[in-house]
């Protein structure tokens, strides 16, 4: 059955906004002339949509969510940027995203099927992957890149510029100040790692033979007894044309340079993952 456009007439939509079939705009929703909102997009109640935003074909912004507000950086200079949020999110109430700013890349990108909990927050620049989970509170500061399938927990703090790979997992209430690797779980302030996300990486399909070759990788990159420099060009040796997933591993280290620091694991050990066999 075909569903028409509706608009609330509590609801403003600015002369220029573009509307696609099937959205669905509740009460008291603002919606500025530059924006974009897809197909079936519905904005349930109290959404500000600010700037040159878009928003992907089946996504559902709930009440008090604010979108494309300006960057909070007093670099820039109210030159036009934009926010683009990709199909089928889920956007919870109170969240916040912000546009780019002129003095950097200029937009701030959100990838397909993120479901961004209550009062989440990612600012101006910043690149999210697809199928990310943000729970209650989690905020990123300008400039971060957060690959695919990745969770962060509820009220964790991770600073501006930092990279978080792919499958990663960061435990609530953590303060992330430098770079995650992928398939890796983090947690504390300041956030350490603990070891491999098991759990996640058998939900994403990964085989067995790959999640165990991973944590040899992983042993190998993070070895005390030499430089990480160092263990980088063994375990590309080692481990790099074996799998694809090794490779993605170490190239994240190797590809931060000086600018970035991955984070090591929790001196002592205490790997969340270590004494399961039963992958």
């Amino acid at each position: 059955m075909k569903v028409e456009t509706s608009i609330h007439p509590s609801s403003i939509v600015e002369e220029g906004a573009r509307l696609g079939k099937g959205v669905r705009i509740g009460p008291f929703c603002h919606i500025s002339a530059d924006s974009i909102i897809g197909d079936r997009v519905e904005l349930v109640s109290h959404v500000s949509v600010m700037g040159a935003t878009t928003i992907g074909a089946g996504t559902k912004v709930y009440p008090m969510a604010t979108l494309g507000a300006p960057p909070q950086n007093t670099k820039h200079k109210g030159g036009r940027t934009t926010l683009v949020i990709g199909e089928n999110c889920t956007i919870r109430e109170g969240v916040t995203m912000h546009v780019g700013t002129d003095s950097s890349r200029g937009e701030t990108t959100v990838g397909d099927n993120g479901n961004f909990l209550a009062y989440a927050h990612i600012a101006h620049d910043c690149v999210v992957g697809k199928n990310a989970t943000f729970a209650n509170g989690a905020t990123l500061g300008g400039h971060c890149e957060i690959g695919d399938s990745v969770y962060i927990g509820g009220l964790t703090a991770v600073h501006q510029f930092v990279r978080i790979g792919d499958n990663a997992f960061i435990g609530g209430c953590s303060a992330v100040v430098g770079d995650i690797i992928p398939y890796a779980i983090a947690a504390g302030n300041r956030a350490k790692l603990r070891g491999l996300n098991i759990v996640g990486l058998k939900r994403s399909g990964l085989p067995r033979s790959e999640i165990y070759l991973l944590r040899k990788v992983y042993r190998s990159i993070f070895d005390r007894s030499r430089s990480v420099a160092e263990n980088i060009d063994l375990a590309r040796a080692e481990f790099g044309s074996s799998s694809p997933a090794a490779m993605k591993m170490i190239d994240f280290i190797a590809s931060g340079g000086k600018r970035h620091y991955a984070v090591p694991p929790l001196k002592g050990g205490g790997d969340d993952d270590s004494g399961d066999d039963e992958v």
